[in-house]
């Protein structure tokens, strides 16, 4: 991957993101609301409490809707010509989702950073390790939701493709034990959605796979979601980005 293509990215996805800072305000807003109260503080939950659990969900979910964003807005770089010019370069497909991938990452670092400093002033506790363990999965982990966002920006020729993207985030959040504990068939329902296995396992370092209905997950059950979906949003990226550049 060429780091001069990386760099000419970033200078257009810093320019076009000023509303990103909504992304990290939201969720860091339901962590303080949800997560920052005394009974947060005082309910355990595995090796830390609830305020800690509910700040791993607010700065996964804040990195995802970064990372979302951030591949969703290759529909608007396609209405202006952006596309056309890639394909004139030697930078691959795979490239070019790599590149999106380090960039989303590097946007989601914003929500994350923010949150997990108003866990640590407002009562989040957990083991060192918890901490530093999440927080580089919240990170690595928020990629998949590049090519996420890629895949929908690329699949449809519209500036919609972004809100709809970045609002399905939202559902998937629901359906996926993210916002509210699930249980009963609920529960089952949302170990094949797009979000339970990325959560999951930046929670595990904390929960231990011990869920809030008293049931167990081990480590096997995130970590197949996650990769099973990563594999199927890289290969709906790079078969749509490649029909994109095959029309233009």
């Amino acid at each position: 991957m060429n780091p001069t293509y990386t760099l000419l990215e970033m200078r257009r996805v810093t320019r076009n993101y000023t509303g990103m800072f909504f992304t990290a305000v939201l969720p860091a807003f339901l962590y303080l609301v949800f997560g920052s109260t005394v009974q947060a503080k005082d309910e355990t939950v595995g090796n830390g409490n609830v305020a800690m659990y509910v700040m791993i969900s607010m700065a996964a979910y804040g990195a995802v809707l970064a990372t979302t964003s951030v591949g969703g807005n290759a529909a608007l770089e396609r209405q202006q010509g952006w596309g056309r010019q890639l394909g004139l370069t030697p930078l691959r497909d795979s490239g070019y989702i790599g590149m999106k991938a380090i960039i989303g990452m590097t946007v989601a670092a914003i929500p994350i950073v923010l949150i997990y400093l108003l866990g640590g002033l407002t009562g989040a506790r957990g083991d060192t390790g918890a901490w530093v363990l999440s927080a580089l999965i919240c990170l690595a982990g928020s990629s998949i939701f590049s090519l996420y966002g890629l895949l929908m920006g690329s699949a449809f020729r519209s500036e919609a493709a972004l809100g709809a993207a970045t609002g399905s985030v939202i559902i998937f959040a629901f359906l996926g034990n993210v916002f509210v504990p699930l249980s009963g068939v609920m529960l089952t329902i949302a170990k094949f959605t797009p979000l339970y296995g990325y959560v999951g396992l930046a929670r595990y370092p904390v929960t231990e796979g011990n869920l809030a209905d008293g049931s167990f997950d081990p480590l096997w059950v995130p970590l197949t979601n996650a990769l099973v979906w990563l594999a199927v949003f890289a290969a709906g990226a790079v078969y749509f980005t490649r029909n994109g550049r095959e029309r233009q």
